[in-house]
């Protein structure tokens, strides 16, 4: 008899066992965060934010979001099977999962991103996508930010020891008891209209603000 492992692998038993192994390997590292005082007081104050990564650094993200659980905030994850993984753990994480991406569901997706992001003043992003290039950011990430209303936070993670897959986006996995540094970039404030000059003219603003983030291995 056939093994359906696509089937075990978005299982409940199976997505359940994953996030603990993650959430154990994530405690060995050794976390230093720099900059996050200002967005942090503009949350308070009733600012909305989006945070925004590169998909190389996503893996790390996981050691530090877990303490927004109680703002449920939404994050955009593909339609792909390992979209269904990755919407498991960060339900499980206590975000909500959006799914879309560019390529597929992707204004369904802004929609509802949009949505849950006036909801919750908070959320996440992941600038250049499912599936690349690297090192380009989609306007999804402007079109988001200025229907919300909200401020970007550009956010940097780095390992001093980390595997690099052979990926597109040379996808990180920081060894275990790495020292894990989080940069937080100073915010962005979207001004003026809704209009394509304007959206093209801050991704291109934010892509050169995000690109030293990137990591060359």
């Amino acid at each position: 008899m056939a093994i359906n492992t696509s089937r075990i692998v978005k299982s409940d038993v199976f997505l359940n066992f994953f996030y603990r192994v993650i959430r154990a390997y994530c405690r060995t590292f050794r976390v230093t965060v720099v900059n996050e005082d200002s967005w942090q007081d503009y949350l308070q104050k009733g600012g909305s934010l989006l945070f925004c990564v590169w998909h190389q650094q996503v893996f790390p993200t996981l050691a530090y979001i877990r303490k927004f659980r109680g703002l449920s905030p939404p994050l955009m994850i593909s339609l792909s099977n390992d979209g269904d993984i990755g919407a498991g753990i960060v339900q499980r994480i206590g975000w909500t999962p959006v799914r879309g991406s560019s390529s597929k569901g992707g204004l369904k997706a802004l929609k509802q991103m949009i949505r849950e992001f006036r909801r919750s003043r908070f959320a996440g992003h992941i600038v250049d996508g499912p599936r690349g290039p690297a090192g380009t950011i989609k306007p999804g990430a402007i079109s988001l930010a200025l229907a919300a209303r909200a401020a970007i936070v550009p956010v940097g993670f780095s390992a001093d020891r980390a595997w690099f897959f052979n990926s597109w986006d040379r996808f990180m996995l920081p060894k275990p008891f790495a020292r894990i540094r989080i940069s937080f970039g100073e915010l962005i404030h979207l001004n003026g209209s809704e209009g394509k000059t304007d959206v093209e003219a801050w991704r291109h603003h934010l892509e050169t603000v995000m690109k030293p983030y990137l990591i060359q291995p």
